[in-house]
């Protein structure tokens, strides 16, 4: 009961990626082929929300839902990391046709074949674990 609020939450998420068709194979192939707009008018207002949202954490110093301040640490100006992460990332997106968010709301869409692609994820993540102490941070 008391993540109930997170369960509504994350069930509000999954209606908006189905409404917005962002769990759409079919758009992400679009994006991908730089067809249509639509999935880049998605990313766009989720960065432009993301930013906000950051702003107004620092601004008024916003506290998680335990009560701790959310800190924001300065990253690291190298950009090689991040273009291998987003090649992966986006490599991973564009074979499955979906990433994380959209992925889990697939399953729950009834597209059992997205199962595939939540396993791996799983697995993808589990190896990261592993090795994460010999990847450069």
């Amino acid at each position: 009961m008391k993540f109930i609020k997170f369960l509504l939450l994350g069930s509000l998420f999954g209606i908006l990626m189905a409404k917005s068709e962002a769990i759409s194979w079919f758009r992400i192939q679009e994006m991908f082929r730089f067809q249509s707009f639509h999935m880049y008018g998605i990313i766009g207002t989720a960065v432009i929300l993301g930013v906000a949202g950051v702003a107004l954490i620092k601004k008024f110093n916003i506290r998680d839902y335990q009560g701790n301040p959310i800190l924001f640490n300065p990253k690291d100006k190298s950009t090689t990391r991040y273009l291998a992460g987003g090649f992966i990332f986006g490599l991973g997106w564009a074979l499955s046709g979906a990433c994380p968010g959209p992925m889990v709301v697939n399953v729950g869409y009834g597209f059992l074949t997205m199962i595939i692609v939540f396993f791996f994820a799983l697995v993808g993540t589990y190896l990261y674990g592993v090795i994460k102490n010999q990847l450069p941070h």
